[in-house]
C-alpha cells in the first residue's frame, strides 16, 4: 500500500545540475530515515545521500560538496539536489525510505523504482 515514486532523472553534461524528488504516499504512520542509493557498476548499491527525520545527513564522499539532501517532512518528500555531475555519477538512482505503515507495527524499508541519471558529452 506504501510506495514511492521517484522523479527527475535525465540526460545531463558533464558539469550540469539535475534534482532529483521522490514522494511517499499510502497508509503512512511515519517516516524515519529517507535516502538516496545508486549501485555502480560492478558494485553493492551503495548509499549516495540520507538524511533522519531531525536534519541530520549524511553523505558518499565523493559527493560531498556537490550533491544536497533535503526533505519536507509535510509532504513525505525527499528531494536530492545534485550539482558539477560527472559521468562517474552516471545511475539509476533510488529512494528509499523507513516506512511505519498504519497496518504494520514496525517500519519496513520501502524502495521506489528507479530513476536514470545520465552524465554524458
Amino acid at each position: 500500500q506504501v510506495q514511492l515514486v521517484e522523479s527527475g532523472g535525465g540526460l545531463v553534461q558533464p558539469g550540469g545540475s539535475l534534482r532529483l524528488s521522490c514522494v511517499a504516499s499510502g497508509s503512512i504512520s511515519n517516516i524515519y530515515v529517507m535516502g538516496w542509493y545508486r549501485p555502480p557498476p560492478g558494485k553493492q548499491r551503495e548509499l549516495v545521500a540520507s538524511v533522519a527525520p531531525g536534519g541530520r545527513k549524511n553523505y558518499l564522499d565523493t559527493v560531498k560538496g556537490r550533491f544536497t539532501i533535503s526533505r519536507d517532512n509535510a509532504k513525505n518528500k525527499v528531494y536530492l539536489q545534485m550539482n558539477s555531475l560527472k559521468p562517474e555519477d552516471t545511475a539509476v538512482y533510488y529512494c528509499n525510505a523507513a516506512i511505519q505503515s498504519e497496518n504494520w507495527s514496525h517500519a519496513y524499508a520501502y524502495w521506489g523504482q528507479g530513476t536514470q541519471v545520465t552524465v554524458s558529452s
